[in-house]
């Protein structure tokens, strides 16, 4: 069934709330929004996306009436270099809303993965447009499957609790939390961000991993996160490296 919005509208009143049947891309249409002057904080959420984004330009699959396609305008007045920064803060609150709104626990992965033991479940993804911030993000809720080619690395909420999960009570929640993290970045800084994101993730330390770069993989263990929101990567021969960016995934995963 489509999201009654009805109950978000009462919660939020005054705030811009876009809701279309169908579109490519949720991000697209923020970013359109966000040229045109919307306020902060307008939210574009989709039933479905024939195009939705994810990282390094890979689709991001999104199964009619099934998850959540949210794309979400914020004004923040933060430079640039935050976008990564704002992209942890981001899964903190998706992470904490899932907790909330379906009783499940989720881990995080470097820089913007939400996950079910070792299955993503939900993407976040952060562009910049003008003096905006476009905040994506989308998560699996009511899979019953995934593709096959997906089903080995992804999962959905349905699938890890056993039960449907209501997409209003986590869309709800989940426009709680995004302003609440999204002021803490705003007011605090960077710092505070990166000390909750790192004591969420089993990622962040002690973690053996491979991360590509240039086409190669580099394996090492991972030794924190840097004042700007980098990873710290320890390599076999005891020199450490920082990771800009890059598919981060455990060993155990490599092949």
């Amino acid at each position: 069934m489509p999201l009654d919005l009805e109950m978000l509208r009462t919660a939020f009143p005054g705030r811009k709330i876009v809701w279309l049947d169908t579109c490519e891309s949720t991000m697209t249409e923020g970013a359109r929004l966000a040229r045109e002057g919307c306020p902060s904080g307008t939210v574009v959420i989709a039933e479905e996306q024939s195009a939705g984004q994810g990282r390094y330009r890979r689709q991001w699959h999104s199964e009619r009436e099934s998850g959540l396609y949210v794309s979400i305008v914020l004004r923040l007045g933060l430079p640039v270099e935050s976008a990564r920064v704002l992209s942890m803060a981001l899964g903190l609150a998706v992470g904490e809303t899932i907790a909330r709104a379906a009783d499940v626990r989720c881990d995080l992965r470097w820089p913007n993965d939400v996950l079910i033991g070792d299955k993503k479940c939900a993407g976040i993804l952060v562009q910049v447009e003008g003096d905006s911030l476009i905040a994506g993000i989308g998560v699996n809720v009511n899979h019953e499957s995934l593709p096959p080619e997906l089903e080995v690395k992804a999962t959905s909420l349905r699938v890890a609790c056993g039960r449907p999960v209501s997409r209003e009570m986590l869309l709800l929640h989940l426009l709680g939390t995004v302003d609440s993290f999204a002021r803490m970045l705003a007011e605090g800084g960077r710092e505070p961000v990166l000390k909750m994101f790192a004591r969420n993730s089993t990622c962040v330390s002690g973690k053996r991993v491979t991360v590509e770069q240039g086409g190669k993989l580099i394996e090492g263990v991972t030794d924190g996160l840097d004042p700007s929101g980098f990873l710290y990567l320890k390599k076999p021969d005891g020199t450490r490296i920082t990771i800009l960016a890059g598919g981060v995934r455990p060993v155990r995963d490599a092949n």
